[in-house]
């Protein structure tokens, strides 16, 4: 079904619906009009199916670049508490990312039981605290890498290394978009920078390029996509000619086109171009705040200079899943550079408390906000919401005054939310100090297996054959999370 688009598989193929094969060739020349890569766009689309009735349709991705601490926010560990300045490793054997370890060091926040569900969270969080019972924890993620780069790749494509499809890549591949005048992946940067390994992050891949994200500029409500609009000092352009101008430039990529098939590069080019076209009435009426309620600017903070820009991320989150885009991610940090006041990220190696005590409040308002709004307006039921990191940090201290905390793979925690998960709902366990995953040991590849199911895909079915292997966002791995189901 879904090596529909694929100009690499020479296999013949006939699409879903059961039309007869058609060479691009032949399509474009057929097509006419102009359409290029948007009608083929389309009929991939149209040939893109459910594998059963999804529970979702649409997600919200919240990534904190930098590796947030499991026993400082959601793993509570009252064996660390005991164990308090005791060495935690006393024969000497292990060896962290970047130091030795040091002392027990007991989380910073004090936990507490919240909702429901009896669930832990610690003080760090007492918004999110709020909504523990619509939320799904998973305490046991691992990942293969301490490195950030590799391990955000891991998280965001299942791959530790560069040049897969991210998920939202797979999703808008296997989906399409709901709606033609707006991206159908869209991703929104912290406004401090981009995250570890860059744009990577939402890449393409090996998939058509069309399927990686376009990124909105959320300091700039008028101009959000760079170079979207004549610059300021661009005269003799009115609507009249910027419409004959486009129309001739869709005539010429057309005949460009179909003297070189199976271009993507070049379609993708070309559709970015046509949905540029069209951006310049949409991109500006999303952004454009305005129109809601003082009520619901303070619900996210949108004036605050700290927790501010995330909560404008998180509110135009929503607007953009309102209108049809069907995969948005969030950046909560940037890029793990040195700290001047606080690091840019959660990579809390010098003074977990002043960094991650800055990115919790960040988090929580804007995360919290997001979910109440989300479930106020009636469109938690069909949003998965999804709260991940790269990796975790140690349950011992790390530098000279032993309040940071270093790089720790074994494990950390991920929450989601809506969209077919079971609220109140705790996954896995790590060891009595939060240092390993034990119980229910999860991977990305589990968290993927379950996201694509909730929205109708079967995570072994969505697969796109190139250099002879039939390649999947799980690899070879992933199982459904079945207990986070509702």
């Amino acid at each position: 079904m879904h090596s529909l688009s694929n100009p690499h598989d020479q296999r013949p193929h006939t699409c879903s619906a059961g039309w007869p094969p058609m060479n691009r060739r032949e399509f474009l020349q057929s097509a006419g009009g102009g359409l290029g890569c948007v009608a083929l766009s389309s009929l991939v689309q149209a040939a893109s199916r459910p594998h059963h009735a999804p529970r979702a349709t649409r997600i919200i991705q919240i990534f904190c670049p930098g590796g947030m601490s499991q026993v400082d926010t959601f793993d509570h560990k009252p064996e660390l508490t005991k164990r308090a300045g005791t060495p935690f490793d006393p024969d000497g054997q292990l060896q962290f990312f970047a130091s030795r370890p040091g002392q027990c060091r007991p989380g910073f926040w004090k936990f507490r039981q919240h909702g429901e569900s009896g669930l832990w969270l610690s003080d760090l969080f007492p918004q999110l605290a709020t909504c523990v019972d619509d939320m799904a924890f998973i305490y046991s993620m691992h990942s293969k890498t301490a490195l950030h780069g590799p391990a955000c790749f891991m998280m965001n494509s299942g791959f530790p290394l560069p040049g897969f499809p991210s998920m939202g890549a797979w999703v808008t591949y296997g989906l399409g978009s709901e709606n033609q005048n707006l991206p159908a992946f869209v991703v929104l940067p912290d406004p401090r920078g981009l995250p570890p390994g860059g744009m990577i992050n939402w890449g393409a891949g090996f998939l058509p390029a069309v399927h990686q994200a376009t990124a909105l500029d959320i300091r700039n409500g008028r101009d959000p996509i760079t170079d979207l609009f004549p610059g300021s000092t661009v005269s003799g352009i009115n609507r009249d000619s910027d419409r004959a101008g486009l129309n001739y430039l869709r005539l010429l990529n057309r005949r460009h086109l179909v003297s070189r098939p199976g271009n993507t590069d070049l379609e993708a080019r070309i559709s970015a171009y046509e949905l540029a076209a069209r951006l310049q009435l949409s991109a500006p009426e999303v952004t454009d705040l305005r129109d809601e309620s003082a009520t619901t600017a303070q619900q996210f903070a949108i004036e605050d200079p700290d927790a501010g820009p995330f909560g404008r991320q998180c509110l135009l989150a929503r607007r953009l899943i309102e209108r049809g885009v069907r995969f948005v991610q969030i950046y909560c940090g940037a890029e793990n550079t040195t700290a001047r006041e606080i690091r840019p990220n959660w990579d809390s190696h010098e003074d977990l408390e002043r960094d991650h005590g800055y990115w919790g409040r960040v988090l929580d308002t804007g995360a919290s906000a997001l979910l109440k709004d989300l479930k106020t307006r009636g469109l938690l039921d069909e949003t998965l919401v999804m709260c991940t990191t790269e990796f975790g940090r140690q349950p011992a201290a790390q530098g000279n005054r032993a309040k940071g905390r270093d790089h720790n793979a074994g494990a950390f925690t991920a929450w989601l939310a809506g969209g077919g998960i079971r609220g109140g709902v705790a996954y896995g366990e790590t060891d009595d100090l939060g240092y390993r995953a034990v119980k229910n040991p999860t991977y990305s590849y589990d968290i993927h297996a379950t996201m694509l199911h909730l929205l109708g895909l079967d995570h072994t079915q969505l697969t796109f054959y190139h250099n002879g292997i039939e390649r999947r966002l799980t690899d070879v791995h992933g199982h459904l999370i079945h207990e986070l189901l509702a």
